[in-house]
Protein backbone atom coordinates (compact mmCIF):
# COMPACT_ATOMS: atom_id res chain seq x y z
CA UNK A 1 0.00 0.00 0.00
CA UNK A 2 1.13 3.63 -0.83
CA UNK A 3 1.32 6.12 1.98
CA UNK A 4 -1.41 8.34 0.59
CA UNK A 5 -4.05 10.97 1.11
CA UNK A 6 -5.11 11.52 -2.20
CA UNK A 7 -2.83 10.11 -4.52
CA UNK A 8 1.20 10.33 -5.31
CA UNK A 9 3.09 13.43 -4.83
CA UNK A 10 6.53 12.17 -6.62
CA UNK A 11 4.89 12.70 -9.71
CA UNK A 12 7.27 16.15 -10.18
CA UNK A 13 10.11 14.27 -9.04
CA UNK A 14 12.56 12.09 -11.53
CA UNK A 15 15.36 9.94 -9.82
CA UNK A 16 19.04 11.43 -9.53
CA UNK A 17 21.87 9.97 -12.02
CA UNK A 18 24.85 8.11 -10.60
CA UNK A 19 26.65 11.05 -9.84
CA UNK A 20 24.28 13.51 -8.56
CA UNK A 21 25.52 15.40 -5.51
CA UNK A 22 22.53 15.30 -2.61
CA UNK A 23 23.51 18.63 -1.37
CA UNK A 24 26.37 18.47 0.84
CA UNK A 25 27.71 22.04 1.32
CA UNK A 26 25.42 22.53 4.69
CA UNK A 27 28.59 21.10 6.46
CA UNK A 28 31.76 22.64 7.19
CA UNK A 29 34.94 20.22 6.12
CA UNK A 30 37.09 21.42 9.16
CA UNK A 31 37.40 18.49 11.80
CA UNK A 32 34.81 19.46 14.63
CA UNK A 33 33.54 22.21 13.26
CA UNK A 34 30.29 20.97 11.48
CA UNK A 35 28.42 23.31 10.96
CA UNK A 36 24.17 22.08 11.41
CA UNK A 37 21.57 22.97 9.02
CA UNK A 38 18.66 25.15 10.22
CA UNK A 39 15.12 23.99 9.37
CA UNK A 40 14.50 26.57 6.83
CA UNK A 41 17.69 24.85 5.62
CA UNK A 42 16.08 21.58 5.48
CA UNK A 43 12.78 22.40 3.82
CA UNK A 44 14.97 23.91 1.01
CA UNK A 45 17.00 20.96 0.85
CA UNK A 46 13.59 18.94 0.38
CA UNK A 47 11.68 21.38 -2.14
CA UNK A 48 15.41 21.21 -4.55
CA UNK A 49 15.42 17.71 -4.56
CA UNK A 50 15.30 16.31 -7.77
CA UNK A 51 14.18 12.67 -6.48
CA UNK A 52 10.99 12.17 -3.80
CA UNK A 53 12.68 13.40 -0.49
CA UNK A 54 13.57 11.00 1.65
CA UNK A 55 14.41 12.17 5.71
CA UNK A 56 15.60 10.20 8.61
CA UNK A 57 13.63 11.46 12.07
CA UNK A 58 15.40 10.52 15.25
CA UNK A 59 13.15 10.77 18.23
CA UNK A 60 15.07 11.63 21.52
CA UNK A 61 18.22 9.11 20.43
CA UNK A 62 20.48 9.56 23.51
CA UNK A 63 23.04 7.35 22.85
CA UNK A 64 26.28 8.59 20.90
CA UNK A 65 27.05 5.54 19.36
CA UNK A 66 23.96 4.81 18.43
CA UNK A 67 23.75 8.17 16.47
CA UNK A 68 26.63 7.57 15.02
CA UNK A 69 25.47 4.43 13.38
CA UNK A 70 22.39 5.59 12.21
CA UNK A 71 24.35 8.63 10.76
CA UNK A 72 26.21 5.78 8.92
CA UNK A 73 23.45 4.09 7.38
CA UNK A 74 21.34 7.10 6.67
CA UNK A 75 24.51 8.35 4.59
CA UNK A 76 24.51 5.18 3.17
CA UNK A 77 21.20 4.61 2.46
CA UNK A 78 21.14 8.22 0.43
CA UNK A 79 19.16 10.29 3.01
CA UNK A 80 18.37 13.72 2.16
CA UNK A 81 18.59 14.73 5.53
CA UNK A 82 18.67 13.86 10.07
CA UNK A 83 16.14 15.40 11.98
CA UNK A 84 15.99 15.11 16.01
CA UNK A 85 15.13 17.08 18.67
CA UNK A 86 17.23 19.40 20.62
CA UNK A 87 16.14 18.42 23.80
CA UNK A 88 16.84 15.03 25.34
CA UNK A 89 18.64 14.02 22.14
CA UNK A 90 22.76 13.35 21.23
CA UNK A 91 24.60 16.05 19.42
CA UNK A 92 27.14 15.66 17.25
CA UNK A 93 30.29 15.53 18.79
CA UNK A 94 33.65 14.06 17.81
CA UNK A 95 32.61 10.67 18.85
CA UNK A 96 29.74 10.65 17.20
CA UNK A 97 32.14 11.64 13.78
CA UNK A 98 34.02 8.67 14.27
CA UNK A 99 31.51 6.09 15.13
CA UNK A 100 29.54 7.37 11.82
CA UNK A 101 32.36 6.74 9.58
CA UNK A 102 31.77 9.77 7.29
CA UNK A 103 28.15 9.79 7.64
CA UNK A 104 28.34 12.72 10.25
CA UNK A 105 30.32 14.96 7.68
CA UNK A 106 27.86 14.33 4.74
CA UNK A 107 24.74 14.02 5.64
CA UNK A 108 22.52 17.06 6.83
CA UNK A 109 21.53 17.15 10.42
CA UNK A 110 19.06 19.16 12.37
CA UNK A 111 18.38 19.46 15.28
CA UNK A 112 15.07 21.31 15.93
CA UNK A 113 12.97 22.90 19.05
CA UNK A 114 9.66 21.22 18.89
CA UNK A 115 9.75 17.93 16.22
CA UNK A 116 6.08 17.83 16.39
CA UNK A 117 5.46 21.15 14.66
CA UNK A 118 8.25 20.11 12.37
CA UNK A 119 6.41 16.50 11.38
CA UNK A 120 3.46 18.81 10.59
CA UNK A 121 5.37 20.97 8.36
CA UNK A 122 6.73 17.86 6.55
CA UNK A 123 3.88 16.71 5.91
CA UNK A 124 2.49 19.83 4.42
CA UNK A 125 5.61 19.76 2.43
CA UNK A 126 4.14 16.52 1.11
CA UNK A 127 6.19 14.00 2.95
CA UNK A 128 4.18 11.10 4.30
CA UNK A 129 5.67 10.22 7.55
CA UNK A 130 6.52 6.12 8.74
CA UNK A 131 6.95 5.76 12.22
CA UNK A 132 8.47 2.56 13.98
CA UNK A 133 6.73 0.66 17.00
CA UNK A 134 6.86 -2.96 17.81
CA UNK A 135 3.12 -3.33 18.66
CA UNK A 136 2.13 -1.95 14.75
CA UNK A 137 0.35 -4.22 13.13
CA UNK A 138 1.83 -3.85 9.47
CA UNK A 139 5.32 -5.01 8.60
CA UNK A 140 7.56 -2.47 6.89
CA UNK A 141 7.90 -4.77 4.16
CA UNK A 142 4.05 -4.72 3.07
CA UNK A 143 4.52 -0.93 2.85
CA UNK A 144 5.18 1.11 -0.71
CA UNK A 145 8.55 3.70 0.45
CA UNK A 146 9.24 4.95 -2.95
CA UNK A 147 7.10 8.52 -2.71
CA UNK A 148 8.52 11.42 -0.87
CA UNK A 149 8.81 9.75 3.04
CA UNK A 150 10.58 10.79 6.41
CA UNK A 151 11.35 7.50 8.35
CA UNK A 152 10.67 8.00 12.07
CA UNK A 153 12.35 5.63 14.72
CA UNK A 154 12.25 5.73 18.54
CA UNK A 155 14.77 6.14 21.14
CA UNK A 156 16.78 3.66 22.79
CA UNK A 157 14.07 2.57 25.90
CA UNK A 158 10.75 3.60 25.16
CA UNK A 159 10.71 3.97 21.36
CA UNK A 160 8.74 6.90 20.25
CA UNK A 161 6.95 9.10 22.08
CA UNK A 162 3.29 9.42 21.98
CA UNK A 163 2.74 12.23 20.16
CA UNK A 164 5.62 11.58 17.85
CA UNK A 165 3.82 8.30 17.32
CA UNK A 166 0.64 10.22 16.33
CA UNK A 167 2.24 12.70 14.00
CA UNK A 168 2.92 9.74 11.98
CA UNK A 169 0.95 8.82 8.75
CA UNK A 170 1.77 4.57 9.43
CA UNK A 171 3.12 2.79 11.43
CA UNK A 172 5.17 -0.72 11.26
CA UNK A 173 6.95 -3.09 12.81
CA UNK A 174 9.92 -5.18 11.49
CA UNK A 175 8.91 -9.01 11.71
CA UNK A 176 10.81 -10.82 14.54
CA UNK A 177 11.48 -14.61 14.77
CA UNK A 178 13.60 -15.23 16.69
CA UNK A 179 13.45 -14.92 21.10
CA UNK A 180 14.23 -11.41 21.31
CA UNK A 181 11.61 -8.39 21.85
CA UNK A 182 13.32 -5.37 19.84
CA UNK A 183 16.13 -4.35 17.46
CA UNK A 184 18.81 -1.79 18.50
CA UNK A 185 18.05 1.38 17.64
CA UNK A 186 20.87 1.77 15.01
CA UNK A 187 20.27 -1.95 13.88
CA UNK A 188 16.26 -1.34 13.16
CA UNK A 189 17.23 1.92 11.65
CA UNK A 190 19.64 0.66 9.11
CA UNK A 191 16.67 -2.33 8.39
CA UNK A 192 14.45 0.18 7.51
CA UNK A 193 16.43 2.97 5.58
CA UNK A 194 18.14 0.16 3.23
CA UNK A 195 14.44 -1.70 2.83
CA UNK A 196 13.39 1.91 1.97
CA UNK A 197 16.33 2.16 -0.22
CA UNK A 198 15.93 -0.87 -1.78
CA UNK A 199 11.98 -0.20 -2.93
CA UNK A 200 12.95 3.53 -4.46
CA UNK A 201 16.43 1.60 -6.31
CA UNK A 202 14.41 -1.05 -8.13
CA UNK A 203 10.95 0.37 -8.32
CA UNK A 204 9.93 -0.27 -11.86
Amino acid sequence: MRPGRGGSRSDRHKKPGPGENRARTFHVGTPGKIKPITEDDLFRLIEESDAPAFILILDSVQDPHNLGACLRSADAAGVLAVVAPKDRSAAITDAVRRISTGGADNVPFVQVTNLARTMAQLKEAGLWLVGTADRAERSIYDLDLTGPIAIVMGNEGEGLRRLTMESCDHLVQIPMHGHVECLNVSVATGVCLFEALRQRQYQK
